[in-house]
C-alpha cells in the first residue's frame, strides 16, 4: 500500500534535524511521497533541499499569513525559481487567503494571491490553496484567473463550494481534522464527496489527529491512520482509499506523476 502526503511542512523548525528519521518512519508506514510546500521566501531553499530526498517533492509560494513581511522582490525571486523548471517543483503553494486572523491586511493578501495565480498561469502549474473563512473570495479570484487546478488544503467548506472547486480542477485535502468525532461537517464531507476528489494530508507539524496527545506534533507517518479514518467513514477498505487518493494526487500534480510509478516512487 502506498500513500502520498499531499501537504507536510517538513522544513518546519519543530522538525529541525529530524527530517531523515521522519522520512524513514513515513516510508515504513506506507507514505512513499511527501509534498513540502513553502510559506515564504526564506523557506524556498529549505523545501527545495528536502526534495533531494527521493521521497519528497516541493511547492513554492508565499502563504497569506506571511504576506505582511513579504515584498514585491519576493515575487520576482519566486518567478526566477519557477523559470528553472525543476522537475521536483510540482506546484505553486502554499498560497491563498486567510480571513481568520483579523490583523492580516486583506488588500495585500489579494495582491499577492492574484500575482501568484498569474504565475501559475504563466508556468502552467497547479496551486496549493490555503483558505480560512475566505472561500468565496478564493473562488472569485480563481474564476477571474483560472489555473490548471490544484489542491484545496484542509478543506472545510460546503458541499456546494466543494463542487465549484472540483469543477475548476481541484482536489480537496483531508487530514487530522477529520479524525475528531466533533468535526461532523468535515467528516460528512469525507464520507460523501466523490472519492476521486479527495487527497490525504497531514499538514505536519500542525493539525495533529485525535490520537496524538499532550501537544505532540503531527508527523507524516500518521497518514496511514488518517486514511483508515476516511475508509471507516466511507465503509470501504483502507487499501481502496490509499490507491484512489494516490491516483488523485498524481492526477492533479502532473509533474509528480512523471516521477511516480506503482513499483517505485520518485525514481
Amino acid at each position: 500500500m502506498m500513500l502520498i502526503d499531499s501537504h507536510c511542512h517538513l522544513d518546519a523548525a519543530e522538525f529541525q534535524g529530524q527530517q531523515p528519521e521522519l522520512i524513514k518512519l513515513a516510508v515504513a508506514a506506507g507514505v512513499q511521497t511527501i509534498v513540502v510546500p513553502a510559506v515564504d521566501r526564506d523557506s524556498f531553499a529549505r523545501v527545495s533541499a528536502l526534495a533531494e530526498s527521493p521521497h519528497c517533492v516541493y511547492a513554492l509560494g508565499i502563504h497569506p499569513m506571511y504576506i505582511m513581511h513579504a515584498q514585491a522582490d519576493d515575487l520576482r525571486a519566486l518567478e526566477q525559481l519557477l523559470a528553472q523548471a525543476d522537475p521536483r517543483l510540482v506546484a505553486i503553494g502554499e498560497i491563498g487567503l486567510d480571513y481568520f486572523v483579523p490583523s492580516l491586511d486583506r488588500d495585500k493578501q489579494h495582491e499577492f494571491f492574484v500575482a501568484q495565480l498569474k504565475l501559475a498561469q504563466r508556468y502552467d502549474l497547479p496551486v496549493i490553496l490555503h483558505v480560512r473563512q475566505a472561500i468565496d473570495d478564493v473562488l472569485k479570484y480563481l474564476r477571474r484567473h483560472p489555473v490548471r487546478g490544484g489542491i484545496a488544503h484542509a478543506f472545510n467548506g460546503s458541499m456546494q463550494q466543494a463542487e465549484q472547486l472540483m469543477a475548476m480542477g481541484f482536489k480537496l485535502g483531508f487530514g487530522g481534522a477529520c479524525t475528531y468525532t466533533r468535526a461532523s461537517k468535515i467528516r460528512k464531507l469525507g464520507a460523501e464527496l466523490p472519492l476521486d476528489s479527495i487527497v490525504l494530508e497531514t499538514d505536519a507539524p500542525d493539525i495533529p489527529p485525535s490520537w496524538l496527545e499532550n501537544g505532540e506534533y503531527n508527523r507524516p507517518q500518521e497518514l496511514l491512520k488518517i486514511a483508515d479514518v476516511i475508509a471507516q467513514l466511507r465503509g470501504i477498505l483502507v487499501s481502496q482509499v490509499a490507491e484512489i487518493t494516490t491516483k488523485n494526487v498524481c492526477e492533479v500534480l502532473p509533474k509528480l506523476a512523471k516521477l511516480y510509478t506503482p513499483a517505485k516512487v520518485l525514481l
